[in-house]
């Protein structure tokens, strides 16, 4: 039985707040996913850590955001084949490339994952 979009978006969703407890320390407060054609974006809203926060709003503000940024950048990096597997796992369909930024003002992140073809949403 085919899941629903929505239960496919709850499904990243729910498995991006266990990769961003897991591998990140720390889980979001807040996380949605939305399926438009082949891209899957996920909103990760509150990511900044209390420590992240401090440096964002540091003395040298562009210096500790920049920072941040850097660290943030090279840990998704280096977990992009786990986040791939992840995404390719619900959606069943091939992870073609990985799009991030993070706000050290607000705290959220946005990940765009690219697929190689639209999910299957048939009978949605």
């Amino acid at each position: 039985m085919k899941k629903s979009k929505g239960q496919l978006e709850a499904d990243i969703s729910n498995a991006m707040i266990r990769f961003e407890k897991d591998f990140m320390g720390r889980g979001p407060d807040e996380t949605r996913t939305f399926i438009i054609g082949d891209l899957v974006f996920v909103r990760l809203k509150g990511v900044l850590t209390a420590a992240e926060k401090k440096l964002a709003n540091s003395a040298d503000i562009s210096q500790g955001r920049s920072l941040i940024k850097q660290v943030r950048i090279e840990l998704i990096e280096n977990a992009k084949d786990m986040l791939y597997a992840i995404i390719q796992d619900i959606t069943n369909r091939v992870v073609v490339s990985l799009h991030t930024d993070i706000s050290t003002v607000t705290g959220e992140r946005i990940i765009i994952f690219t697929l190689d073809e639209e999910v299957d949403l048939a009978g949605c």
